[in-house]
């Protein structure tokens, strides 16, 4: 099998000023020679496993939508950092309960948009197919912020861009040059709705993920979307009940060996080398949701034992405890409006929460409190630190 046919094309462009440089072309999907599916099927075996009981957790979880709520913004906060932001978890709950966070407020929008573009892409993925109209309606949502504003949002590009280097005669690579762009998008739709090609979908979802890459149709958020394709398509295709696969843990914790993989695939057609890291990271990263998904389980019932059993139990507790399982960052003011409770009610109880070491404040200010519902919020940000 000679997959050096798998390798797109070289086309020469030039710039303004006449300074030339190669541009690279991709060979539409599924890559011929077909891949060699005999090879990943143990591999794909254990990916499937790993998903099953991922999508079997959401089933036992006292409130699927609550996990959802608070994973979404997990993801958010990974997938930007990998460009580069400097948010983190605490920041983005911050910032949504209108509270200054500690990173840059450009960055923690950045994320905030993240959220957005994703939520809308599941609603609408609910009656409209995973199509280019749709990608570009996603991406006017992730790019809704004041760095993304002069980046033609919602517009694939009409101009050249590059990744690395100053000018794409100096880049690490050159996507299609604009002219090219249509060509390779309107088969990257076809391979989407293709019904006739028999390839499992997470095999699917991972040569969408490195074609977009490559096809890179936006002047900026190019590598936030593509990660958001792998969701969508697996939840359009049934794959997961709920949204709760998301890869961007992984390819931050491996980003050096994610980008050898997309260069090699553009240099030498081993998609399969890709696919193999790509299904590792399926399987790592279910396992990774599924405990997390066990432990804040337990941790909302160890609590709330330990609150029975302490003597302190009123119904204002139990709601305010209820509350910050949604709302692991807040404030006072915002447990009274949302609870309807007297302020000094909210008080007590929340002091009777830090006396069980279940809650804590983080201002030290005698007014307008924030309190964090700590081992919660730890669970949740494993490997949200931002990068170094």
């Amino acid at each position: 099998m000679d997959i050096k046919n798998r390798v797109g094309r070289i086309v020469k462009s030039s710039i303004v000023g006449g300074e030339s440089y190669n541009a690279y072309i991709p060979e539409p999907l599924p890559p011929e020679p077909p891949i060699d599916i005999d090879s990943l099927y143990p591999l794909l075996d254990q990916a499937n496993t790993a998903l099953g009981r991922l999508d079997g957790m959401s089933m036992v979880l006292p409130d699927p939508s609550l996990f959802l709520y608070m994973y979404v913004r997990k993801e958010a906060v990974l997938s930007s950092q990998i460009e580069g932001t400097q948010s983190s978890l605490s920041d983005l709950l911050l910032f949504e309960s209108e509270e200054a966070p500690g990173a840059p407020l450009d960055d923690v929008r950045e994320v905030s948009c993240y959220v957005s573009a994703m939520n809308y892409g599941l609603e609408r993925l609910k009656e409209f197919p995973l199509s280019l109209r749709l990608i570009r309606e996603i991406h006017e949502k992730l790019m809704d912020n004041a760095r993304g504003g002069n980046k033609q949002p919602g517009e694939f590009r009409t101009s050249q861009n590059w990744i690395g280097g100053s000018r794409p005669s100096k880049a690490t690579f050159v996507p299609p040059p604009p002219e090219h762009l249509m060509e390779c998008l309107d088969s990257f739709e076809k391979f989407l709705h293709d019904e006739n090609t028999k390839l499992p979908v997470l095999i699917k979802a991972a040569l969408a993920h490195v074609q977009f890459e490559t096809i890179h149709p936006f002047l900026d958020g190019n590598g936030r979307l593509g990660r958001l394709l792998i969701t969508f398509i697996l939840c359009t295709h049934g794959i997961l009940k709920e949204p709760l696969l998301y890869l961007s843990l992984y390819l931050k914790t491996n980003r050096q060996d994610y980008y050898n993989h997309l260069q090699s695939v553009r240099e030498t057609g081993d998609w399969e080398a890709w696919i193999e890291f790509f299904l590792q990271g399926v399987i790592d990263t279910a396992n990774q949701a599924t405990e997390t998904a066990q432990a804040i389980v337990q941790l909302f019932k160890q609590d709330r034992e330990n609150v029975e059993q302490s003597g302190k139990a009123t119904a204002a507790l139990l709601t305010i405890h209820n509350y910050m399982q949604s709302n692991p960052i807040t404030t006072t003011a915002k447990i009274k409006d949302a609870c309807d409770i007297s302020l000094p009610t909210v008080l007590r109880n929340l002091s009777a929460l830090e006396e069980l070491g279940i809650v804590r404040e983080i201002t030290g200010k005698e007014r307008h409190k924030v309190f964090v519902y700590g081992h919660y919020l730890d669970l949740l940000s494993k490997g949200t630190e931002p990068i170094g």
